[in-house]
């Protein structure tokens, strides 16, 4: 019989495969952050505080996207049409087909990064990221966070035809407050407290910390880093509590 870890590569490959085949998830995931990152570029392109912003808020949107957003809009895709029942019901076990499932998500969000990354260094002439470690550690707890966060959102989605407009009312305004787009000390003092509470705002900083110098090693954003643990704490309880192998409506 094939070993646990067998068999989870072979549920990762299998993911793999279905999501290349899907062109409209390979232009949301890479594409899409690159258009944002090419357009806002070319606009701040002689000024580098400006880019040093528009970099990590969009390595920002990218795992938000690749994980929250993903996640969301599979699970719930597979619990109305009944393929996680069906799964349950095979030799499959299920730790096996959730980590494939958190497992493509982390590729994504690793090969997106790395686009970002290059995209700065041969672009916008960034350099190298001077803080790797910090740039790791931050990418890691925004994919674990974000995952979480994203099985949660889908238990609150009636059906997959409302999928779209509820994934979307989080993350639009999400995004818009965060500072993917520009610096938040700029905007008013609710605003900058709502996106310091919300969790991509601290990942935009840690981020920002591993990419541009000036922003300090890890021991600078450790509350960052905090905020980002206690999000992925609630969306652990929340995703636990509230899943569900069977659709919604019959």
């Amino acid at each position: 019989m094939p070993s646990t870890v067998g068999l989870l590569w072979r549920q990762y490959r299998f993911e793999r495969h279905l999501f290349w085949r899907n062109p409209s998830a390979a232009f949301f995931n890479f594409l899409l952050p690159l258009i944002f990152l090419a357009l806002f570029g070319a606009i701040v392109y002689h000024h580098q505080g400006e880019l040093d912003v528009i970099v990590p808020g969009i390595a920002g949107m990218s795992v938000m996207s690749t994980t929250f957003t993903a996640l969301a809009y599979n699970l719930t895709f597979l619990r109305e049409q009944g393929v996680l029942k069906r799964i349950r019901g095979t030799p499959l076990p299920s730790g096996v087909y959730l980590g494939g499932l958190a497992l493509n998500a982390v590729t994504n969000t690793a090969i997106q990064i790395a686009i970002v990354v290059l995209a700065g260094r041969l672009i916008f002439n960034l350099g190298w990221p001077p803080q790797p470690i910090t740039l790791v550690v931050f990418v890691l707890a925004g994919v674990a966070s974000f995952a979480l966060l994203g099985v949660a959102l889908s238990h609150a989605i009636p059906n997959f035809e409302s999928a779209p407009a509820v994934i979307n009312g989080v993350f639009v305004p999400v995004i818009l407050v965060s500072g993917v787009f520009f610096d938040v000390k700029h905007v008013p003092g609710f605003l900058r407290d709502i996106a310091q509470a919300l969790p991509l705002e601290p990942l935009i900083n840690g981020l920002g910390g591993g990419l541009v110098a000036a922003r300090g090693d890890l021991s600078h954003h450790l509350t960052a880093l905090a905020v980002i643990g206690v999000w992925g704490l609630v969306g652990v309880v929340l995703a636990i509590r509230g899943f569900s192998w069977e659709a919604h409506r019959n």
